[in-house]
């Protein structure tokens, strides 16, 4: 793809949260902890420690930490990380990427290792532009610098592009800096308070590619 093939309706990039609004990373935790009351108990804990360390901790060392603050025993975290490469893409997502990929750069920005995210982002069946981790920017979302990086590195202003969250906790972080949002909400949750409201929510992604289209119209 060169520039001279995009629509000037859609945006130069789109970015995606990879774990939650790419690939369905719910059913790992959940089975990884013996199960989903556990598994969402056990993320929630998780999200808490990440939202809150400013500077980036290892990935895997919250998970520990998270997995312990709720009981859970350090198998857990054992489970998740030998099954992975187990995490599948949510079902639309590829058809979406592949509507995408001919218009606009494509970028992952994830709160994880680069290890992980490297792993994690190869398990999506497109090729990305950019992919930009927590290890790497030096700190987690919703913290700007993880998405300002990713904009850093493909060379588009906030403006010029949008991002798809998995939850609304992306939202403390991509409205401040102007980046339109896209909440692909698969499993329904309820918006963190103070999180901003994005321009679209939905259950899947189905609608993505159609309003990337009138990104600028």
């Amino acid at each position: 793809m060169n520039d001279t093939s995009m629509s000037t309706h859609y945006p130069k990039a789109v970015l995606f949260d990879l774990l939650t609004a790419l690939l369905d990373s719910w059913t790992l935790w959940n089975a990884s902890a013996g199960s989903p009351d556990k598994g969402r108990t056990w993320r929630a804990a998780y999200l808490k420690l990440t939202y809150a360390c400013g500077a980036y901790v290892d990935y895997e060392t919250l998970v520990r930490q998270a997995a312990s603050d709720v009981g859970l025993p350090p198998g857990a975290a054992d489970a998740l990380r030998r099954n992975w490469r187990d995490l599948k893409p949510w079902s639309g997502a590829q058809a979406a990427l592949e509507r995408l990929r001919p218009h606009c750069r494509l970028a992952v920005v994830t709160n994880c290792s680069v290890a992980l995210g490297r792993e994690a982002a190869s398990l999506v069946p497109v090729q990305w532009d950019v992919v930009v981790t927590a290890e790497e920017a030096g700190c987690y979302k919703p913290n700007a610098r993880p998405y300002l990086l990713a904009l850093e590195k493909l060379g588009v202003a906030a403006k010029d592009a949008a991002f798809v969250a998995g939850s609304s906790y992306d939202m403390l972080g991509t409205a401040p800096i102007g980046l339109r949002t896209y909440w692909h909400n698969r499993i329904g949750l309820a918006p963190v308070e103070g999180s901003a409201a994005p321009d679209i929510e939905s259950p899947t992604l189905e609608a993505l590619p159609a309003w990337a289209s009138r990104f600028h119209a």
